[in-house]
């Protein structure tokens, strides 16, 4: 897991453990490696031996934009140090804000933005990361300054917005779901181009496509599970199998959905490793658009 505990990746990451467990016949132990976007441990996965028993679940960002974000400070180049197994899980982003904030809408939240340039905070789970560059694209095209608060991870981002230490966050549902309907956060807009509809509580909240038309902002964002390079295909594929089969599960999606993700697996291997190569360009044209730097 390469960040901190907490997030959505986390609870991504714990409820596949879960499940993992009993069909390996082994534990499956979640261990955070958090750092440099996700790159400390991806890193570790990479360099970790080729037998299928050290996984990596990771984010797009991760995975597709952080060799443009770091350069020459990446540590590995990810399409060819770690060996794809299967996607599970695909979603958007939510922007919310601290409840007790007094911005109702989109509208009003740009109106103070333009009104105190650079006052309004927002946490992300780390630089160059879905939250960080989507949010770096929204403020280019909706003509904003609003200040980027990384964290190492989406947890402690969320408990500071909680807190109130921070305004806002623009980040992947599942770890800011309950906090919405528990009456914490306030959601303004959902990432993608269309509305949410399959997310209770999600349908009246507008999409980018509506509140920024025309502008691209259309948020996408993928969770996957990686062994290193050089693992064995038939370990691959029995991987390949194996979390496919939890990710497939009734009762894995039933727990997902509500929190803003949709579960997603791909036939083998080399299918998400295609997938993956192709999202390289998408990603590194977010971040040349996007503006964004690794700090």
């Amino acid at each position: 897991m390469p960040i901190a505990a907490g997030g959505a990746l986390d609870i991504t990451a714990r409820m596949l453990g879960e499940k993992l467990s009993p069909l390996l016949g082994q534990p499956v132990v979640v261990e955070n490696r958090a750092g440099a976007g996700g790159n400390i441990g991806a890193e570790f996965v990479a360099r970790a031996e080729k037998d299928g028993h050290t996984l990596l679940i990771g984010a797009a960002n991760t995975l597709a934009a952080n060799k443009y974000l770091y350069g020459s400070r990446m540590p590995i180049d990810p399409l060819k140090e770690l060996a794809p197994i299967t996607r599970v899980s695909t979603g958007t982003i939510l922007m919310v804000v601290n409840a007790q904030r007094p911005w109702k809408s989109f509208a009003e939240l740009v109106a103070a933005a333009k009104k105190d340039p650079g006052k309004i905070t927002m946490g992300s789970s780390g630089t160059g990361t879905t939250s960080h560059l989507y949010m770096e694209l929204v403020k280019r095209v909706a003509g904003i300054d609003v200040t980027h608060v990384p964290y190492r991870g989406g947890g402690p981002a969320i408990q500071d917005l909680v807190a109130g230490n921070i305004d806002m966050m623009f980040d992947v549902m599942p770890a800011l779901m309950p906090h919405v309907r528990e009456g914490r956060f306030r959601a303004l807009a959902v990432g993608s181009a269309e509305r949410i509809t399959y997310v209770p509580g999600l349908e009246d909240v507008p999409s980018m496509g509506e509140l920024l038309p025309g502008k691209g902002v259309d948020a996408q964002v993928w969770y996957a599970t990686m062994a290193s390079a050089g693992t064995p295909e038939p370990v691959l594929a029995r991987l390949h199998a194996l979390i496919a089969q939890v990710a497939k599960a009734p009762e894995f999606g039933a727990r997902l959905i509500p929190l803003g993700f949709q579960p997603m697996t791909d036939a083998s291997p080399a299918e998400f490793g295609a997938f993956w190569r192709g999202e390289e360009a998408r990603w590194k044209t977010l971040v040349e658009i996007s503006g964004a730097q690794a700090e």
